[in-house]
């Protein structure tokens, strides 16, 4: 059973064969400790409940969150299952539930979460949990349905009102034009023969959505070939659709035309473009009465909405205080009545028989949970609880706590270990974070996200307590004690590369010194500071001081011009170690599971052929690395094949070694190979790695061809040697390709110190080269700019680049060994 970080609710897996409960941030309550090394050993009981006791039962049993349940009705449809009624009820309640929490939210009302876990009410309590949200998602609707019309009524009125006012103002334009000003619109109302007889224009007036009003006016001037008069004015103010509650803005409009068939067209063009047309009197008075009618209406909705908005307010703040218990209480219920549908029913129909899957080492307090859920019921038969023999693979149970669950989590998320194998968690606490400052190596930028894993680690109980909803800051609040981690051997690593910000510091005192004399050094651009004695009798002084700069990279790299040349070599090297030790690593944990499950075969026909072929090849390559470190120095001991000339390429002898070319060597008096017999030993580690291919190819395949095998192997010789050499490639060709793939670790290091040093040089730089006083103001601003920039750049995208780079390593080079 893989074990999921629970807020105080259950769980419950749909369309599965289990029911997990679990509690809390921290691990399951216990009554003894367990090993993380190892999944928890699980025994698989049944159980025999009392019908009346059996809800009590798996309330407790949940409640504890140590019990996975088997479906014994596997064939069952979900509907004739004997709980299904109370599991729709369940379904009901929060669906009713989600439409009061969508209501609280439109409201913006603040919903009491006080973090406490409600026990699961009694059956009974459900008729009054039922009633309870049935009255309150009524008088809502109810209450939203009033509020809808009451809006809508108070739309038609608004615009109403914009009518009356902006078609007063159009007839008064006219009259102003009637009374003497000439202009085109004077010909729209007059008759063709002059003064005398008027011509009686009809006209209708509405409103119409703003961003309708141009194809409006198209469609109006096509269809009636330019026939009708239309005037157009805009509500300033947004008006609030009562459906959708969205602000809209829309435009008063009077369509002036002549004869019944005109208005029959205009009238339609109007419903086609979903245009409100409200009805105008033709007289001024009939229109200043109606306004003043409208206005008064529109006082007494305005009053009716308030006390409407109001009832809705009082209801919800009332349905905000415990509707966090409800939910969690209704799903308590809906996941104790999910599991009990996973029960068989005995003959008498009397008794509840289960079975379950327990880790061994919490038999006591299961059954003292038994004990208290029948005592709760008042049944007065007790539960019984018996182990099964059985064949089948129990399911992985790890126990986690706040601190180790996050590196369980990364873990599984690749796949979970099969039963009793080696957790690779464990050792995850310390390579991951490891991995991770390799290539994240800054000691300042460390600071910072230590500085805030440790507030989140102070300040744990009040964020876990403010249940935040944001997805991002869950992720980096359930990653805290990673995070920590990850800080402080980012702060080593950090140390180590003697990086701060892109600075190095000079804490000790460089081992290196300049004994040239200003002439000299004037004279020329760039100088080499020379490690060996100046002289053959060593009487000069070297610009080395002899003793290595105590801790980490001397200070005097962070100056020089072959920086990159030189940290570029040591990151490489030091990559593939570390890729080579951690790949290693994998291969011995997949020892110590076949020592553990007793598979000699395993042993001897995969484990030491994988572990020769890395040894021999890349295992090889890392210690010539600490050969070439120890058997070559600048000046050479005492000899002049032992001076930095002659050590030949790691790389060019690991080529020619798989090859099987000779060494040359850099210079005519250097030798070719670094130690005596050099060459016939990589002949015989290339011919042995080769050797190993076939070896684990054939070798388990033909001598467990003839054995028996075990429930779920494969019986068919062909798909056992297809299989093996699926697994054979993969490894070859891993074992190559992870080892190159190790070097992202260089990659990443030389990115991030450089991307650092370019961010210092371009923003910092230019504050503290000021010499004026106002550069001390400008230095405000400029390290407000550089500070948002590291922390957003370089620890937050960086550190996101780094951490998925070190999970790949985790999951794909380090797992699949």
């Amino acid at each position: 059973m893989e074990e999921e970080e629970y807020a105080g609710e259950y769980e419950e897996e749909e369309g599965g064969d289990q029911y997990t409960a679990m509690q809390g941030d921290a691990a399951p309550i216990t009554t003894a400790g367990g090993s993380l090394f190892r999944s928890e050993e699980m025994a698989l009981c049944q159980l025999f409940l009392q019908s009346e006791a059996a809800y009590g039962c798996v309330n407790e049993l949940g409640e504890l969150g140590l019990v996975q349940f088997r479906d014994l009705n596997p064939e069952t449809n979900a509907f004739q299952r004997k709980f299904v009624n109370e599991v729709r009820r369940c379904d009901e309640m929060e669906r009713k539930l989600r439409f009061l929490e969508k209501e609280i939210k439109k409201d913006e009302i603040p919903m009491l979460d006080t973090g406490d876990s409600p026990e699961a009410p009694q059956p009974r309590e459900m008729i009054d949990l039922e009633a309870t949200f049935e009255k309150l998602e009524h008088e809502l609707r109810e209450v939203n349905q009033n509020a809808e019309a009451l809006k809508r009524n108070f739309l038609e009125l608004t615009e109403l009102k914009h009518i009356l006012r902006k078609t007063q103002q159009f007839f008064d334009e006219q009259e102003g034009l009637e009374q003497g000003q000439v202009g085109q619109h004077q010909q729209l109302i007059q008759d063709e023969g002059g003064a005398g007889g008027g011509l009686q224009l009809g006209f209708v007036a509405g409103v119409i959505l703003r961003e309708r009003l141009p194809a409006f006016e198209k469609m109006l001037w096509r269809a009636c070939r330019g026939n009708v008069f239309l005037r157009v004015a805009e509500i300033e103010d947004p008006l609030e659709d009562p459906q959708a509650g969205d602000q809209v803005f829309k435009s008063v409009f009077v369509i002036f035309f002549q004869g019944e068939q005109l208005k029959s067209r205009v009238k339609k063009i109007c419903e086609g473009f979903r245009a409100t047309l409200y009805p105008c009197p033709d007289q001024a008075s009939d229109r200043r009465e109606m306004a003043v009618g409208v206005m008064q209406r529109l006082e007494d909705l305005n009053t009716v909405l308030g006390q409407t908005n109001d009832h809705r307010h009082r209801v919800l703040v009332a349905a905000a205080k415990n509707i966090k218990v409800w939910f969690v209480k209704v799903r308590k219920i809906k996941a104790i009545y999910h599991t009990l549908n996973y029960f068989n029913l005995d003959t008498s129909q009397k008794c509840l028989i289960a079975e379950c899957w327990i880790p061994r080492l919490d038999m006591e307090a299961i059954q003292l949970a038994l004990r208290r859920g029948t005592e709760k019921s008042g049944s007065t038969i007790a539960p019984i609880l018996n182990e099964m023999a059985t064949t089948e693979a129990p399911p992985t149970f790890f126990r986690t706590n706040k601190f180790t669950s996050a590196f369980q989590a990364l873990i599984n998320a690749y796949g979970v270990a099969t039963y009793r194998e080696a957790n690779p968690a464990v050792y995850t606490i310390i390579t991951f974070p490891f991995l991770f400052a390799i290539m994240f190596g800054d000691a300042g930028h460390g600071v910072i996200m230590f500085g805030f894993a440790f507030w989140c680690i102070l300040k744990e109980k009040q964020l876990m307590a403010r249940k935040s909803d944001n997805e991002i800051w869950n992720y980096f609040f359930s990653g805290r004690y990673l995070i920590a981690l990850m800080g402080i051997f980012s702060i080593y690593t950090g140390l180590i590369y003697n990086d701060v910000f892109s600075k190095s510091m000079n804490i000790f005192g460089s081992a290196w010194q300049v004994t040239e004399d200003k002439g000299t050094i004037l004279a020329h651009k760039t100088m080499m500071l020379q490690p060996a004695q100046k002289d053959v009798n060593g009487t000069e002084e070297s610009d080395f001081m002899g003793s290595p700069y105590p801790f980490g990279i001397d200070p005097v790299w962070q100056i020089s011009t072959n920086k990159i040349v030189f940290l570029n070599s040591f990151k490489m090297k030091v990559s593939i170690i570390i890729g080579v030790i951690h790949m290693m690593f994998g291969v011995i944990i997949s020892l110590w599971n076949n020592k553990y499950f007793a598979k000699t075969v395993n042993i001897y026909c995969e484990f030491i052929p994988q572990i020769t072929f890395l040894s021999c090849m890349f295992g090889y390559m890392a210690l010539l690395m600490f050969h070439k470190w120890t058997a070559y120095v600048a000046g050479g001991f005492g000899d002049p094949l032992t001076t930095e000339r002659c050590a030949p390429s790691i790389l060019i002898t690991f080529i020619n070694m798989v090859l099987f070319k000779d060494n040359e060597p850099d210079s005519p008096e250097c030798e070719p190979y670094m130690y005596a017999g050099q060459k016939n030993i990589q002949k015989f580690l290339v011919l042995l790695a080769v050797v190993c291919i076939p070896w684990m190819l054939l070798a388990k395949p033909l001598i467990t061809k003839n054995k028996p095998k075990a429930p779920g192997e494969e019986t068919d010789f062909t798909e056992i040697m297809i299989l093996q050499g699926i697994h054979t490639i993969e490894y070859v060709l891993g074992t190559v390709s992870h080892t190159a793939s190790y070097l992202r670790l260089w990659a990443l290091s030389l990115a991030h110190a450089q991307l650092s040093e370019v961010l210092w040089g371009m923003i910092m730089r230019i504050g503290l080269s000021s010499e004026h006083w106002s550069g001390g103001i400008l230095l405000w601003a400029i390290f407000a700019a550089w500070a948002v920039l590291t922390v957003g750049i370089l620890c937050l995208m960086e550190g996101l680049s780094a951490f998925l780079h070190t999970l790949r390593l985790h999951w794909v080079e380090f797992q699949s060994k």
